[in-house]
């Protein structure tokens, strides 16, 4: 029933028809644009000016099409992420890994602590965390981690990094982090962190509060899907070097978010993501969606 629903709800429009289509095997024979504006149009209610981009969305779509650096494979993956980072910054700024595997029956777990987490390199589902071995519904974990491991994220949004990745599974060690533990995400434009949104709260519920400030931690007036927490923010006294991280990692990249945490006085990244929500966030006021948009120079990009 609730797929008959969805089938009616969108069939009625040339993007609600397409966003269909790409649900299933004809995806592959739809091209990037295609896809991308009715994927945008589906979102956002609005029509995708592809060819002639101004707003912060409309950029990263762009990107999507025409910034086809083989590097940025290696930074989604989640396995190659780690190594990046440890070329670029050095040891201790991500969760020590503690095994790969290609599949879900490879995985020893008598050589794995007490306590760990299972995920999948490409994706962003298929999160399993163990915090006693010995309760571990294994069934249940070979089940959600098998249904990730068949996903490609690609095809849904066309954020073309994840298109050759090729899938593993990984653990990594546990981490006793506190529930609503406050996330830093860097918006970064070609080596210049511009704008931090700062995440309160458990995410995925109505505690979950995003709060934007510029480098100089002066508060924007940018609001998201989520409310902006209500009063000022302290700036963590690790902004010095969570800016220098980011200016870092960003050089040459039109715009990257890269995300932190603060654990027992450890910078950790969680990860560099080039299509902030894919590409169709609603940013408000209108006026900051363009304003984020000229941070992003699309002339660094060489994309014959």
């Amino acid at each position: 029933m609730k797929r008959i629903k969805l089938i009616l709800k969108n069939i009625t429009s040339w993007s609600g028809i397409i966003f269909l289509l790409n649900l299933t095997s004809f995806s592959k024979k739809l091209s990037d644009e295609t896809v991308l504006k009715a994927h945008y149009k589906k979102r956002t209610g609005k029509k995708l000016n592809i060819s002639n981009p101004k707003t912060f969305n409309e950029k990263l779509q762009w990107l999507k099409i025409h910034n086809r650096n083989p590097e940025y494979t290696r930074i989604v993956d989640k396995v190659t992420f780690k190594d990046y980072i440890r070329e670029k910054l050095g040891d201790g700024y991500t969760v020590p890994t503690l095994g790969v595997w290609d599949k879900f029956d490879d995985i020893d777990f008598d050589k794995l602590p007490d306590k760990f987490v299972l995920k999948c390199n490409h994706d962003s589902g298929g999160l399993i965390i163990c915090k006693d071995k010995s309760k571990l519904d294994i069934d249940h974990a070979r089940e959600i981690i098998e249904k990730c491991l068949k996903r490609n994220y690609y095809w849904s949004s066309r954020e073309w990094p994840y298109k050759d990745v090729k899938p593993c599974i990984l653990a990594e060690e546990y981490l006793d982090l506190p529930e609503g533990m406050v996330e830093y995400k860097l918006f970064s434009f070609n080596g210049e962190a511009k704008v931090i949104d700062v995440c309160m709260g458990i995410a995925h519920t109505s505690s979950r509060t995003n709060t934007f400030y510029d480098r100089e931690w002066n508060k924007l007036p940018i609001q998201t899907l989520l409310p902006n927490e209500k009063g000022d923010i302290e700036a963590p006294k690790e902004l010095p070097q969570m800016l220098e991280i980011a200016d870092k990692l960003s050089k040459g990249i039109p715009q990257v978010r890269v995300d932190f945490y603060i654990y027992k006085g450890q910078i950790y990244l969680g990860e560099m993501t080039f299509f902030h929500n894919s590409g169709t966030c609603p940013i408000n006021p209108e006026e900051w969606d363009y304003k984020l948009g000229e941070y992003i120079d699309l002339s660094i990009v060489d994309n014959k």
